[in-house]
């Protein structure tokens, strides 16, 4: 099925129940590089994966683990240029046009590599050089050339408001720029990736705030708020009501666990039959 035909609120067109996808650029780090937390993500049970940043591996061999644990990946994140120096992606930064589009390009051929049709696009940090104004001009943009390339490699595009306590400085870190982007580029391929924690530091009402994102949305990501736990961990968010509520939205497709284990990656998994999730 091609993503043209994917709407968020349509059970019809997603995966019969919510399933758990393991970010692994978030567990099973005790097991070691990126490769290795492939194979333990697939021990622990999981039949699905997500990370942020798969590049520093080649993608031939990010593809032959995913292909050797019979693993699918659901989601990567663009490109971000240099994690060392603070960069993470450009999609909103006026100027950085080129690099975006080579970003993008390198994006993709990995997202190919791994089979995975969703590509969560970072918008990079906010430049003191430039105002609000030119920043959501350059990623509506920006936004609209990665839309027309991902459509030829049935890749949806994802944009994530992320909260300003987590990443100081992120361009994207509200929600009224995100959808109003999304709205007005009227895209299949253009979709929100709805993290339940940035949501709950950004603005909380998360139960409202599920019922009115959930039709604009194509992945949804959780841990538990403020410290980014596994959602069973005391905290601000009651995870099986949030559930409940993404159910009743009408979201069934894969959840991303990225949440930082408060203990062992597969000692943290207990809230999924809290919640009545499975792999």
């Amino acid at each position: 099925m091609s993503r043209n035909d994917v709407t968020a609120g349509d059970p019809a067109t997603r995966t019969e129940t919510m399933k758990v996808a393991a970010n692994l650029s978030f567990m099973f780090g005790e097991a070691g590089g990126l490769l290795a937390r492939y194979k333990a993500a697939r021990e622990a049970g999981f039949l699905a994966v997500e990370c942020a940043f798969p590049y520093s591996v080649p993608e031939k061999d990010v593809a032959a683990v995913l292909k050797e644990e019979g693993l699918e990946q659901v989601l990567i994140n663009s490109d971000p240029g240099d994690l060392q120096a603070g960069e993470l992606g450009f999609a909103a930064v006026p100027g950085q046009e080129t690099r975006f589009r080579e970003s993008l390009e390198r994006s993709i051929s990995f997202a190919k590599a791994l089979g995975c049709h969703k590509l969560h696009i970072m918008s990079g940090h906010q430049s003191a050089d430039h105002n609000e104004k030119a920043h959501v001009t350059t990623l509506e943009s920006n936004l609209r050339h990665a839309v027309s390339r991902l459509a030829k490699e049935d890749i949806v595009g994802l944009i994530e408001p992320i909260n300003p306590v987590s990443i100081p400085g992120y361009f994207l870190n509200n929600y009224d720029t995100a959808v109003s982007l999304i709205e007005k580029i009227e895209s299949p391929y253009l979709r929100l990736q709805l993290d339940v924690f940035h949501l709950q530091m950004i603005c909380g009402n998360v139960t409202n705030n599920i019922k009115k994102l959930i039709p604009l949305t194509g992945h949804v990501q959780i841990a538990q708020a403020p410290h980014r736990h596994e959602p069973s961990c005391p905290g601000e968010l009651d995870y099986a009501f949030i559930f409940k509520s993404l159910r009743e939205a009408g979201y069934s497709d894969y959840v991303g666990a990225e949440y930082s284990p408060s203990g062992s990656s597969s000692g943290s998994l207990q809230w999924m039959d809290q919640c009545g999730l499975t792999f």
